[in-house]
């Protein structure tokens, strides 16, 4: 059977690729993606903040904040981020 692999995404086609919010605010630049060890699950995008985001949010890791995979609504030429999952829920 042919056609197209849904769900499969090459992550290094996603590095550096543009992170936004589904509000349409730019969030920052995709750095890494983190996955599970034994399962290979994707947990947590590594995305350097755009300059002008509050990441007061945000879990952080040294300069990156990091967004739950869960949070991902589309994948395209910038990656889409779903504004009320992104963030840390205290």
């Amino acid at each position: 059977m042919g056609g197209m692999k849904m769900g499969k995404v090459s992550v290094l086609k996603l590095s550096d690729k543009r992170v936004m919010d589904s509000e349409g605010v730019e969030v920052g630049v995709l750095h890494n993606i983190v996955a599970e060890a034994g399962t290979g699950m994707l947990k947590e995008l590594v995305v350097k903040p755009a300059d002008e985001l509050d990441t007061s949010m945000f879990k952080k890791e040294e300069d990156y904040i990091l967004i739950p995979f869960d949070a991902v609504k589309a994948v395209r030429d910038v990656i889409i981020v779903d504004s009320d999952k992104m963030h840390v829920r205290a």
